[in-house]
């Protein structure tokens, strides 16, 4: 089965995409860390049961020989809501019943968290990017467990995508009543949230 994990925000620089979720949801950002095997940096905010995180090109990092996750190697423009994570106890397996391109699985690293990722050769996940990457975390820690609950959680994520149908049934083993698959022209993301000021969206 799949699982939520958390949502990915994309920006050119950690410091634009923090301060851009910051303003939007009305609370501050914990420190996350880098990722040496990705040449990347984050910062998360708790959700509850999931957690939210800003990712960008760590600047101080030498570029990694293969493609950056979340296909930050050709983002451009305003910071985004650009991806969605879902976790597994069996990544092998979850591999095996997704589209080609879900990914390889890769162990990676980040302080003392440890899991394994399906890193896509390029970059890029299937269905333009609204497919969720798969996580399965490696022992018992999890970062929306360590994070300060500020009493923001998501209510809805709906992606829109010209090919709904495939892409629901590509998602038949994910059970969540928060995430809605919509036909639409065009491809997106958008999650909404309840916060202590009200209702908030991020697209």
């Amino acid at each position: 089965m799949l699982a939520l994990d958390h949502l990915a925000v994309s920006a050119e620089t950690l410091e634009a995409g923090a301060a851009w979720v910051e303003m939007a949801l009305g609370a501050p950002l914990a420190g996350g860390g880098r990722h040496p095997q990705m040449g990347t940096h984050n910062r998360l905010l708790s959700l509850g049961d999931l957690y939210l995180e800003v990712i960008a090109i760590d600047p101080a990092a030498p570029p990694p020989a293969h493609p950056r996750w979340f296909d930050l190697d050709r983002f451009r423009g305003a910071p985004r809501l650009t991806n969605w994570i879902c976790r597994t106890d069996d990544l092998d397996a979850a591999l095996a019943a997704a589209p080609p391109g879900t990914g390889t699985a890769t162990d990676l690293s980040r302080g003392d968290y440890r899991w394994r990722f399906a890193v896509p050769a390029s970059g890029r996940l299937p269905f333009d990017d609204c497919h969720p990457a798969f996580i399965q975390w490696q022992g018992t820690l999890h970062p929306a467990r360590a994070l300060r609950d500020h009493g923001i959680r998501l209510t809805g994520l709906e992606i829109t995508h010209p090919q709904a149908d495939a892409l629901r049934a590509a998602l038949s083993r994910l059970s969540d009543p928060r995430v809605v698959v919509e036909r639409g022209p065009c491809h997106a993301l958008r999650a909404t949230f309840s916060t202590p000021n009200g209702p908030r969206v991020l697209t």
